[in-house]
């Protein structure tokens, strides 16, 4: 694609994007000369881009935008493979192209750190199948009527708890067909969208694939949801709890294994739950590695709100078949439909990052033959003596510091960087005082 827009008289610009460590696309518009230069020798881009929060809060990442960081220019490789067009650009300034840094900042690149595990599955001769599920909730505001309201009692696009509820999903047709021509556009493959377990709360599913593809499709998804929604004088948020009302967001991950023949390897007709014994290795690594890796899926302070009593979130690192009360759910009866689905993330989570650990943990898990403890049966509610996950910040942090999974997997630099930068966000929050205090404890004798 990259070469017909370079050859088209008509071209005149193009989008080359990277992503961030929260999963937002950050890039510029360039010339169809320049692009023609950057194919081939890259794009300059500062690395300081991975020490943003969403609202452009530096954070601090070592060698990067501490005290010893220059905020000197990296170098983005362009992936040619990603080239689609922009839904609602005019032609000749519709191409966007997805890159990822190159050089010595890939350690701390998030698309890099994903193409570095699958090149160590494929490695190991397996090919990592899988998809993603993104929950967001939808609101008939504006950013700027939902700032104004404080962002309290805000009106969300349906009232009510409306999960799969058919007369609201009519009710919001023209959104939902207005978010199926964007995917179209963008090259997503969508395969499910529904309503959620609260008002305006909604989820889109983009189909399982290889390779780097669907969770390029779930970053753009993520991205280009909120701009359709700005578009609609609406807005979205994709916090893992917005209110003490609302239920939790999360990024559901769906992981199978192939060989490299295609032939899937998590079912075996003579086990239980036709689970073959690498199926079992790979639950085991969940189990044993996920604590360690709690940041990567639980990266903000709002994060651990998420799981307070009443949510319908993992309680803890179990797993059963078929059991949505554990956070690793074992799905499917066929060759072809069985399959692990993470739960822990939230919906802020970067979609490379959340792949990226699950591999880490579930790969490490068959290399080392990981059994995992027995599956639950029932619900996995209040059960004692299992694995959790961090339940604060400041825990998971240190437990990233010290994982043993981390440095192996996702780099040594990667766990020091990203561990900094979220302490340093968990400090400015920390010296901050919450409406609720106020109105509890002003008043104390």
């Amino acid at each position: 694609m990259i070469e017909d827009y370079l050859k088209d008289p008509k071209s005149r610009f193009a989008t080359v994007a990277m992503t961030d460590t929260n999963g937002l696309l950050r890039g510029q518009m360039v010339s169809v000369k320049g692009l023609a230069s950057m194919v081939k020798s890259g794009m300059p881009m500062a690395p300081a881009q991975l020490a943003l929060d969403p609202t452009d809060e530096v954070l601090v990442v070592p060698g990067v935008s501490d005290d010893d960081g220059d905020f000197r220019d990296g170098m983005l490789t362009l992936d040619p493979s990603t080239a689609r067009k922009l839904p609602w650009s005019k032609e000749g300034h519709d191409l966007l192209v997805l890159s990822q840094f190159g050089d010595e900042n890939s350690d701390i690149c998030p698309r890099a750190i994903l193409s570095n595990v699958l090149e160590r599955a494929k490695a190991m001769g397996v090919v990592p199948f899988y998809g993603l599920e993104l929950e967001y909730t939808l609101f008939d505001e504006t950013e700027l009527s939902a700032k104004a309201k404080g962002y309290r009692g805000l009106k969300t696009a349906t009232l009510h708890k409306s999960h799969d509820l058919l007369a609201y999903q009519i009710q919001q047709t023209g959104w939902y067909e207005n978010v199926a021509n964007m995917c179209e556009a963008l090259g997503i493959s969508l395969s499910k969208m529904h309503e959620e377990i609260g008002g305006g709360f909604m989820e889109c599913c983009v189909e399982a694939g290889s390779g780097m593809e669907p969770a390029d499709q779930v970053v753009l998804l993520k991205n280009f949801l909120r701009v359709l929604a700005a578009r609609e004088d609406k807005t979205i948020t994709y916090m893992p709890r917005w209110s003490e009302e609302a239920d939790s967001q999360s990024m559901h991950l769906h992981v199978s294994l192939l060989d490299n023949d295609g032939t899937p390897l998590f079912y075996d007709a003579d086990q239980p739950h036709n689970m073959s014994d690498t199926f079992r290795h790979f639950i085991g690594g969940l189990q044993k590695h996920t604590r360690d890796l709690s940041l990567v899926f639980l990266p903000t302070v709002n994060s651990y709100r998420r799981f307070a009593p009443g949510t319908f979130a993992p309680p803890a690192l179990t797993w059963g078949y078929e059991n949505r009360t554990t956070c690793f759910r074992v799905v499917g009866h066929s060759p072809n439909s069985l399959r692990v689905e993470n739960r822990l993330a939230g919906a802020d989570v970067n979609p490379y990052l959340n792949v990226a650990a699950t591999l880490a943990a579930g790969l490490d898990g068959v290399e080392n033959k990981i059994e995992p403890l027995d599956e639950v049966v029932g619900s996995g509610f209040g059960l004692g003596g299992v694995p959790d996950f961090a339940r604060s910040m400041p825990e998971a942090i240190e437990l990233l510091r010290q994982s043993e999974i981390a440095a192996p997997w996702l780099g040594e630099r990667f766990a020091d960087c990203f561990a900094t930068a979220r302490e340093s966000q968990f400090d400015a929050f920390r010296s901050k005082v919450p409406d609720v205090e106020l109105e509890r404890f002003f008043g104390l004798g």
